[in-house]
């Protein structure tokens, strides 16, 4: 099996079938990179074979994304999709953002979303099949202008060739003709594997100038004639209303405009951020708190573990798991606990409105713009169609921007006044009014027989369904959200007999969301911990129980394999430093890590070394599957030493980053990325890091400790 080592210093509720996402604006960029546009209104042209591609009389080449970037790399992902087989190169190409409209719609779910790792999967195919009908009709144009056969013509870098006579055009000076042609009504022909120029070889990210020089947009850089700003203060107890507010202190402020409120939240519009910022806190308001009020984390954690006895629902079953593990040789139990989370994106929360009668003009970053328009539309009585959303650059998404209700919160606002209105958050305000990634407590039971082999596993997750919010109908027929079997049902192993059931329990006081893997992020880290308790029980050591456990999967032992080698797993290590290891397979993809720490005799962490083997199918820019991993690790050590949000008397009590940690320079380990060569179709990316880091985290913690470590955070309280 060919491998690509790449070495660098430091959702199954989502997955579209195929499905039309969406896509969002990037700079003009220079030299070899493409030019990137903003979203017109009109998106017709000479040439429109398909939703994605269009080209002018003028030779300019237009590609529409499906999905929104939000750092991770996707919108080189998929012009690279599109170009490949379209013949031309990424530095002939303009991008232009999909609107909200129901042709980009997600079959799954029924309304635009990016998330869950899909993004590619979903358009691996769409994509090329896209270019390849230009490609073929650009062709056939060509060959009826010559009165010559389409096989005689070649197409490359957006010219048309014919062969035996040299004669070329140009796709522009094709446009039109080929506009007149019937698109093909059957499958056709994709470039093999063989001849690519641009999938699986390593590309500049196109946003990656505008983004080094400054030029690229942002939702919170968004400037309009007129424009005044806001901020905002929400009722600090979700489900509390606002009763009064006293602005005489915040009018006197310079700069202070208006004063705003709605139902549970206050405005301050000011000419900048400052007065904005300055006249908010000089408000005297008075809420009714309302239910939530006694809500503290003890409440959460508490109904939480009263559910691991009592009623549950049965999610999968598989042989008699609990007969397997009466008659076992060894009885291993654990319970695991994980929890609230927020999402803490670098851009807060903001967005800027415009609301007249006759129209609706929303800019802001979002990861489903169509829930974005059609909130907009419902509070200003627009038809949808006289909504106008502008999807920006996203400073960080990790699902908080599947959520709206920020946008319905600025359009109530803004339709209190004629001028463009632009809200931004706080950071308090972005950490406090989050949807946080929900606590989970997990009861896991296994058999061992007399050769210390896994017989049987028994399984029970209890915790919110956010499905059941989001997306209600993609629920399975007997209550259970599917996201959260992710990591715990389809997994590298190969389990003899397995009973897994569910409680659900909704978390007071606070609104649970998608957070950069839910299922998987919680699956991963409970299946793998106690596979290491296994192990050890067993007195096997955890790459090789893991080896024997992968069954018919040679692509798990295949990653298994190589992290371990380049790891050196099995090496001495000097006292208080230990390995530990976390298998997945989450979001389509396979990956081993090996994470290397060192614990000091006060308890402290310092990750040395994190070494990653990746299978993620054909991969399409190695240079953004690097990058992802990267950062998911990052993001996921963060979360797994650090990030917990608390509640008391129904406040979230983490508000900014000096209490909601994340991972800095001085402390990010060196990372090693492995990449190996697959035929396989694309597995998702965007997540994977994140699930591998608590679980191999905590293995190597106990490695060097000799102490197992079951709750989130890593480095709170494991009683």
């Amino acid at each position: 099996m060919a491998m690509t080592t790449i070495a660098v210093s430091r959702r199954r509720a989502l997955a579209g079938a195929g499905g039309l996402l969406m896509a969002v604006v990037l700079p003009r960029a220079r030299s070899r990179a493409a030019t990137v546009t903003r979203i017109v209104e009109d998106q017709t042209g000479p040439f429109a074979p398909n939703a994605f591609v269009r080209i002018a009389p003028d030779g300019s080449i237009t590609l529409i994304l499906p999905n929104v970037e939000m750092g991770q790399g996707i919108y080189t992902g998929e012009a690279m999709l599109i170009a490949e087989e379209l013949d031309v190169g990424l530095e002939q190409i303009q991008i232009e953002a999909a609107p909200a409209d129901e042709a980009y719609v997600t079959k799954a779910l029924g309304t635009e979303a990016t998330g869950g790792s899909t993004s590619t999967i979903a358009t691996w195919k769409s994509l090329r099949e896209a270019g390849a009908v230009a490609r073929t009709l650009l062709i056939r144009a060509a060959a009826d202008r010559w009165v010559v056969e389409p096989a005689s013509c070649q197409s490359e870098a957006g010219v048309v060739r014919h062969v035996p006579t040299g004669r070329t055009l140009t796709y522009g000076e094709l446009a039109v003709e080929a506009a007149a042609l019937p698109v093909p009504s059957g499958p056709v022909a994709l470039r093999a594997p063989s001849t690519f120029r641009l999938i699986g070889h390593a590309q500049h990210r196109l946003d990656g100038p505008a983004k080094v020089n400054g030029t690229a947009t942002f939702g919170i850089d968004i400037q309009q004639p007129g424009m005044k700003i806001g901020t905002v203060a929400a009722c600090p107890v979700m489900g509390g209303v606002l009763l009064h507010v006293d602005d005489r202190a915040a009018r006197q402020v310079p700069g202070v405009r208006e004063v705003l409120t709605i139902g549970n939240a206050v405005c301050v519009v000011g000419d900048h951020y400052w007065a904005a910022r300055k006249g908010l806190e000089a408000l005297a308001i008075t809420w009714d708190e309302g239910v939530n009020a006694t809500v503290s984390t003890g409440t959460v954690y508490r109904q939480l573990h009263e559910a691991l006895q009592g009623p549950a629902i049965v999610a999968n079953t598989k042989g008699d798991a609990r007969m397997a593990i009466r008659g076992a040789a060894t009885r291993v139990e654990a319970v695991y606990q994980q929890p609230l989370l927020a999402h803490a994106p670098m851009e807060p929360i903001n967005c800027t409105v415009h609301v007249t009668p006759e129209r609706c003009d929303v800019w802001v970053g979002t990861q489903v713009p169509m829930r974005a328009r059609d909130s907009a539309a419902e509070v200003t009585g627009l038809p949808k169609e006289k909504v106008f959303l502008h999807n920006q650059y996203i400073g960080g998404g990790f699902g908080r921007r599947l959520e709206h209700e920020y946008v319905t919160q600025a359009v109530q606002f803004a339709r209190q006044v004629s001028y463009p209105l632009k809200v931004i958050w706080s950071r308090e305000e972005d950490l406090t009014m989050d949807r946080y990634r929900p606590a989970y407590v997990d009861h896991l039971v296994g058999g061992l027989d007399a050769h210390g082999k896994l017989v049987g596993l028994s399984h029970r997750i209890v915790g919110p369904a956010v499905v059941a919010r989001w997306a209600p109908e993609a629920l399975l027929p007997n209550g259970v959200d599917d996201d959260l079997l992710v990591g715990t049902v389809e997994t590298p192993y190969a389990i003899p007999a397995m009973f897994l059931d569910y409680a659900r329990r909704e978390t007071p006081g606070v609104v649970t969301a998608w957070w950069r893997g839910v299922g998987g992020t919680r699956g991963v880290f409970v299946i793998e911990s106690f596979i290491d308790e296994l192990a050890a029980s067993a007195k096997v050591d955890p790459v090789a129980f893991r080896r024997r456990m992968t069954g018919d999967r040679p692509r798990a032992r295949a990653v298994l394999d190589l992290a371990a080698e380049k790891a050196e797993w099995g090496t001495t290590l000097p006292e208080g430093v230990g390995r530990g290891v976390a298998l997945q397979y989450v979001f389509g993809s396979y990956l081993a890590t090996v994470m290397e720490v060192e614990m000091s005799t006060m308890g402290t962490v310092r990750v040395r070394r994190a070494v990653v083997a990746v299978d993620c199918g054909r991969v399409v820019n190695p240079d953004q599957v690097v990058s992802q991993i990267e950062g998911g690790l990052i993001f996921g050590l963060s979360a797994a030493l650090f990030n917990e949000v608390t509640l008391e008397n129904g406040r979230v009590r983490e508000k900014n980053f000096n209490t909601y940690r994340v991972l800095r320079m001085n402390e990010s380990p060196a990372i090693e990325v492995h990449l190996i060569d697959s035929t396989e179709d694309p597995g998702g990316i965007g997540e994977t890091g994140t699930a591998a880091a608590a679980a191999a985290l905590a293995n190597a913690m106990a490695a060097a400790t000799g102490r197992r470590y079951r709750r989130l955070p890593l480095t709170g309280p494991q009683a």
